[in-house]
């Protein structure tokens, strides 16, 4: 019976502390380590009728974002007011845009530029 209450308290604390690493390894990816900072990636999809393209950005900054400025390239600007921390946008660059990269900065010399990234094609959909 001891044997059985060893092993039990055993396998107990192992589990604890596997959960402890995880959960401190969890915690790491969505506590933010910046006051400011920007998550940005801009994906074109490139079907046999159309192209189409998104821009996905993120406040990954502890603090708010505050005037940011959105360059799609081609003379084709938009200006964000805010970006809370933690928020995330999905933006559609204008039609006709050649869709090459995107550069964004904001207040606090934040400043990222980014060329466009295509997704890989799987086997039976769309596009493929």
């Amino acid at each position: 019976m001891k044997q059985y209450t060893i092993f039990i308290i055993i396998g107990v604390g192992v589990i604890g502390i596997m959960a402890a690493i995880f959960g401190f390894d969890v915690m790491k990816l969505s506590v933010a380590t910046q006051d400011y900072a920007l998550f940005v990636d801009p994906i074109i999809d490139k079907q046999s009728l159309f192209v189409t393209g998104r821009i996905t950005i993120q406040n990954i900054g502890s603090q708010t974002l505050t005037n940011i400025h959105v360059n799609f390239g081609a003379g084709d600007t938009l200006d964000i007011k805010t970006l809370k921390s933690g928020q995330k946008i999905i933006l559609s660059p204008p039609p006709g845009n050649p869709m090459e990269f995107v550069m964004i900065n904001a207040d606090h010399d934040v400043f990222v530029n980014k060329a466009y990234r295509e997704l890989p094609k799987m086997v039976g959909m769309m596009g493929s």
